[in-house]
């Protein structure tokens, strides 16, 4: 989210263009690059959310132009699956989509959709879940198992990305079960991604607490539960852990066994957009948070932030709660 201009104008000075340029190289040099776009891109429009509490209200909304800086960072699909994409409503989620898509970029979130990719001879889908209405829903754990399913029958790789979890500085640690917000159900993360992958998917990905998660080898598929705080030029708290983000890079076979990956440790120092964090905090606490919540995660963090397979034990079953949500 590389700024707002609703309700006042927070568009960063050189209007977002260099925004992403000290962490383009890197997304750029990706064969499929992935990112979560919180807001909409929108020229105008009046928002659909009700706060309650305006001091503590956050809408979020792009020009239309904005697409093309995420074109030129390299990324080539976007989840439009979490609790900001509809704070224009439906409205504003179209229009995002069709700015996206006038520059190529594929997208998924709206429920029913889903964003197909090619690398190659290797056919890609992504499936972008939250748990706000009208979004692929997360919290519909058995339908969304049987979506990716009948997908993993159609597609050599399926990434599935979640916007669910707990948010803010004291939720870095996976509790194994139901999370909420404020009275809002934000799932069992570990349930849902696990699942997601007993189902067929080969890769998740979390966002949504806006601090980072461990990770953790599942069935030969790497889950991430939570990248953190990437890219938000205002309206989003970026003290402390909450601006320290990894941009992992994940290497997959043709039938989606994770091979290797790297960890990129990215920082927010605003007003600058996300730059390279030599300290490596990002990498430290991620693989710290993997070996307190997953003891044995079948991960080897190296210090120069290669992610590679470690041997693990077989992991106990973790029961999922089926609730009607």
């Amino acid at each position: 989210m590389i700024g707002t201009d609703y309700p006042a104008n927070h568009l960063p000075d050189d209007d977002g263009v260099s925004f992403l340029s000290g962490v383009a190289p890197v997304i750029s040099a990706a064969d499929i690059a992935f990112g979560n776009l919180e807001g909409v891109l929108m020229d105008g429009g009046e928002p659909v959310k009700q706060c309650s509490n305006p001091e503590a209200c956050y809408l979020f909304r792009s020009p239309t132009r904005y697409a093309k800086h995420y074109g030129d960072a390299g990324f080539d699909v976007l989840s439009l699956a979490n609790n900001h994409a509809r704070d224009f409503g439906e409205e504003g989620r179209s229009s995002s989509m069709e700015a996206l898509s006038a520059i190529g970029i594929e997208h998924s979130g709206r429920e029913g959709t889903s964003a197909v990719l090619k690398h190659g001879d290797i056919s890609v889908l992504v499936l972008a879940y939250a748990v706000t209405k009208n979004s692929n829903m997360m919290l519909d754990y058995v339908t969304a198992f049987e979506q990716i399913a009948a997908s993993a029958d159609k597609y050599d790789i399926v990434i599935v990305s979640f916007h669910g979890g707990a948010e803010g500085a004291d939720v870095t640690h996976i509790p194994f079960a139901e999370e909420e917000y404020y009275g809002e159900p934000r799932g069992d993360v570990v349930g849902f991604a696990r699942g997601a992958v007993d189902a067929g998917a080969d890769l998740v990905i979390g966002h949504g607490p806006h601090v980072v998660r461990g990770m953790e080898r599942y069935k030969d598929r790497l889950i991430a539960y939570s990248l953190g705080n990437f890219a938000t030029y205002y309206g989003i708290s970026v003290a402390g852990i909450k601006g320290v983000a990894p941009i992992l890079s994940a290497t997959l076979d043709g039938d989606g066994v994770f091979i290797a990956g790297e960890i990129t440790s990215t920082v927010q120092l605003r007003p600058a957009g996300p730059s390279i964090d030599k300290n490596q905090r990002a990498l430290n606490l991620i693989r710290g948070l993997s070996v307190d919540d997953f003891g044995e995660s079948g991960l080897r963090f190296l210090p120069d932030g290669k992610l590679l397979p470690a041997e693990r034990a077989a992991v106990k079953p973790h029961e999922l709660v089926i609730t009607t949500h």
